[in-house]
């Protein structure tokens, strides 16, 4: 095989490219609905209601003990039985086909709602309790204390865990491939399978999720970069003092 084969894509690029588009679409989808079951998770770990802490620890533990490739293939394989039994108990005379893309995003949110709990349970719990007390002093009701002082510290406490969780949701993606949706690992294995040259279609989809983490890795470090006031205020303060400094030096030498 000559070096110009290697990286030859033969046509499929287009096909790739879509598929890569299919890829994000499923990274974000899961990652909304994810988000909103962690943040659920944690409320209810954290919760004076007993009941309402078990749900949440049998959630957590049965999320992260099986593996997200079982759980695809339950959710699709288990979602199209549950369906065909429903048809005939009801008699439709009609077919109802179970969506791969959102089989695909209830498997992934459901493991990422799971360990995204913990990342906010450990931010919820990392904030004073004194903020809380002093809020309902003053005749906040739990509602607001949430959503004007709890959240936003936890969206910037749990910034980077959540990060680091969403590179791991966007590469298991390629898991939603098994139940054939087309995303870029659907076809980085068809066009392997049809030029018989797998190096070359693996290795382009590989450089694919390679890029979509670069730029993922960015957008993470930008929005932590944000979500710090403090940070930014010190390191402005930080460029305004050595400007004056260099200012002072010049004019003493001049002097």
């Amino acid at each position: 095989m000559s070096e110009s084969s290697v990286f030859d894509l033969q046509g499929f690029s287009a096909l790739l490219l879509s598929g890569a588009v299919v890829t994000i679409k499923i990274a974000l989808t899961s990652l909304a609905i994810g988000m909103v079951f962690g943040i659920l998770g944690a409320t209810a770990k954290l919760s004076k209601i007993w009941i309402f802490r078990k749900l949440a620890t049998v959630y957590t533990s049965t999320m992260r003990g099986i593996p997200e490739l079982l759980l695809v293939l339950f959710i699709y394989y288990g979602g199209s039985m549950l369906v065909l039994q429903l048809i005939d108990y009801f008699n439709y005379p009609g077919q109802i086909n179970v969506s791969a893309f959102w089989s695909g995003v209830a498997a992934l949110s459901l493991a990422f709602g799971a360990y995204a709990t913990e990342t906010f349970r450990m931010a919820i719990q990392e904030i004073p309790v004194g903020q809380k007390e002093a809020a309902e002093a003053i005749g906040m009701r739990p509602l607001q204390i949430f959503f004007r002082i709890t959240l936003p510290q936890v969206w910037q406490l749990a910034l980077p865990g959540l990060g680091n969780l969403f590179l791991v949701l966007l590469k298991d993606t390629a898991l939603v491939s098994v139940i054939t949706l087309q995303d870029l690992m659907y076809f980085a294995s068809r066009a392997a399978q049809s030029t018989q040259q797998p190096f070359t279609f693996y290795l382009a989809a590989a450089m694919i999720y390679l890029c979509m983490t670069v730029v993922v890795t960015g957008i993470m470090m930008w929005l932590e970069w944000r979500a710090n006031p403090a940070a930014r205020y010190s390191k402005k303060n930080n460029r305004l003092t050595l400007g004056n400094q260099s200012i002072e030096s010049v004019k003493g030498e001049s002097i």
